[in-house]
């Protein structure tokens, strides 16, 4: 993966085929979790503080900084996404 291409483009030019959605950082389609390595991410506008925290990437402008491995897919979402209804009873 070349430094200034973003990481998605790099997969579908391998023949990987990964998650896209908006192919500019404003949904959350492509998130995966970054497990080992530093990328860059201009534009990673759909992610909050808590996801890019938790080493959350978006593949389609995330760009390497050094060698990466990544987590996508069902697996990679189960901590993205916060139910506020879990755990909460209601008595109506």
């Amino acid at each position: 993966v070349g430094a200034d291409e973003p990481i998605y483009q790099a997969a579908l030019k391998a023949g990987v085929q990964l998650p896209i959605g908006c192919d500019y950082g404003g949904c959350i389609t492509c998130a995966a979790k970054l497990i080992t390595g530093k990328v860059r991410q201009p534009g990673a506008s759909a992610l909050n503080r808590r996801q890019s925290q938790a080493g959350y990437i978006l593949l389609c402008v995330a760009r390497p900084k050094s060698d990466c491995v990544i987590e996508e897919g069902v697996e990679s979402h189960d901590e993205l996404y916060v139910n506020p209804f879990t755990g909460k009873t209601t008595k109506i």
